[in-house]
């Protein structure tokens, strides 16, 4: 089988609204079949989610905040300097929200991405000026690595992405959905030898991120503290809930990430 579609779209100093720990807590019942059919996040509680827009407004991708400045996400998103990123949505069809638009000043592609295997699917976004930290807003610590999050470990992913591929039904509200990790050995069965070690699966157990959902977050928690492990990058065609999605792996690619913050 063929990944067929591209999801469309540095330690960070702990300060008042530390790294990975959201000042508003997540509820995540057990296992929840969701983001493709939906489960609304409890409003606030990720506080990194970011929202890539264009010019109309329109969500094309999503991100993860990591410092003040800078916002990592998925280098298939189509990110131009002429669009904006926006901290603390929730609700998409909200007008009270207290929202940070920022715009961009900068895009970072990595240089060994290759669209067609899906391969170093990572992208640096700077903001145009820096984030405030709020209760709604603040950064999550990046994965240093895999270790305590083994196959089965269970993990969550956020975005505004399709809740069926076939209708093409977009949320409204932030949803979530708890994933089990599985092995990238177990990946290649379905994907085939594509599913690198800098690549990360996880699903295929009655749920699926989706078309939108690309950029976004894979988040594990380990002793209180979430970390991103991986980044929303393809799936299968239908979102199907029996098909693994593809993250690229954030430990993989964190000398990269600080290398290229230090530097710009």
């Amino acid at each position: 089988m063929t990944l067929f579609w591209l999801l469309t779209c540095v330690a960070i100093t702990r300060a008042a609204y530390g790294c990975g720990v959201p000042a508003i807590t997540p509820v995540i019942s057990g296992y929840a079949p969701r983001i493709v059919n939906g489960q609304n996040a409890v409003s606030g509680s990720w506080p990194w989610q970011v929202s890539l827009q264009d010019h109309t407004g329109f969500h094309f991708c999503g991100g993860s905040l990591i410092n003040t400045n800078w916002i990592i996400t998925a280098a298939h998103c189509p990110v131009l300097t002429s669009h904006v990123a926006v901290l603390g949505m929730y609700d998409r069809a909200s007008t009270s929200e207290a929202r940070q638009v920022k715009g961009i000043s900068k895009v970072i592609k990595h240089p060994l991405y290759n669209r067609e295997t899906n391969l170093n699917d990572v992208l640096l976004v700077k903001l145009s000026s820096p984030a405030v930290y709020t209760a709604r807003v603040s950064p999550v610590c990046l994965a240093a690595s895999r270790d305590g999050f083994s196959v089965g470990f269970k993990c969550v992913t956020t975005g505004w992405g399709y809740t069926n591929a076939t209708t093409k039904a977009l949320p409204s509200k932030l949803q979530q959905v708890s994933l089990p990790l599985i092995s990238n050995r177990e990946c290649q069965k379905i994907w085939g030898k594509d599913i690198l070690s800098t690549m990360i699966c996880a699903g295929a157990a009655g749920a699926s991120s989706c078309m939108y959902d690309s950029g976004g977050p894979l988040v594990c928690r380990n002793n209180g503290i979430w970390t991103l492990l991986g980044i929303v990058s393809a799936g299968s065609s239908p979102c199907s809930t029996s098909s693994p999605t593809l993250y690229t792996s954030v430990p993989k690619f964190q000398t990269w990430v600080n290398r290229m913050i230090a530097s710009n």
